[in-house]
């Protein structure tokens, strides 16, 4: 399942959720600048090292990304979600919100495996969170999704609670599995725990977080 966008329109500018999307593309297209052996020990020093840990890491690895499909996948899923959860907690609360999720990731990644010697890298742990509070926010809301099957595929409309509650199952298992094989640097590359870990703080910074005098916005009329 693609989701491709949510029926609930901003009613502020995304001004933070926009400026992140463009601070990652430029991290991006300077990594794509540098030669591959350089790239390496770039992604090594500002990216989360368990078995080396910098706490500046925790804020310098959230911008950083290994391909294409990484960074696009993360950038896309933040503009889906990130305007209304900016929308729900203010331009200064969302940052400290996005910051604090991503934080929190890189220490659940950092639990599954300290001795790991390869760099955590990605936005996927603070988007994470970003879905979370999603989820708590707009419970009844709905995405436009693209759902494949095999050759066949379909845009349909799934609500957000589905969507996301699919979406953290399939985390917690790929989580466990790793966890069961004590095998925390396998999983292809992704830092499923580092999910785990964003979404769940998610849900809960956003209770503290979010505007007590914003009025709610009814999801259920979309």
């Amino acid at each position: 399942m693609i989701p491709l966008r949510d029926v609930i329109p901003s009613r502020t500018t995304p001004y933070i959720t926009v400026t992140i999307i463009v601070l990652n593309a430029i991290a991006w297209f300077f990594e794509l600048s540098l030669r591959d052996d350089v790239r390496q020990l770039f992604l090594t020093f500002y990216g989360v090292v368990p078995a080396d840990f910098r706490p500046v890491t925790l804020v310098t690895s959230m911008f950083l990304h290994g391909s294409w499909m990484h960074v696009i996948g993360n950038m896309w899923y933040l503009w889906i979600f990130g305007d209304n959860v900016e929308d729900r907690l203010g331009h200064g609360r969302f940052i400290v919100f996005y910051l604090l999720c991503g934080m929190v990731a890189a220490f659940g990644q950092i639990a599954m495996d300290p001795t790991a010697a390869l760099p955590t890298i990605g936005a996927s742990g603070a988007i994470a969170g970003v879905m979370g509070a999603y989820f708590v926010l707009y419970p009844h809301s709905r995405v436009l999704t693209l759902v494949t099957v095999i050759f066949f595929w379909e845009i349909i409309e799934v609500p957000a609670i589905l969507l996301l509650g699919f979406w953290f199952l399939m985390q917690l298992v790929s989580a466990g599995a790793i966890a069961v094989t004590a095998n925390a640097a396998g999983g292809g590359g992704v830092a499923f725990m580092a999910h785990v870990a964003g979404f769940v703080t998610g849900i809960i910074a956003v209770f503290v977080l979010r505007r007590r005098q914003a009025a709610a916005w009814d999801d259920s009329a979309y």
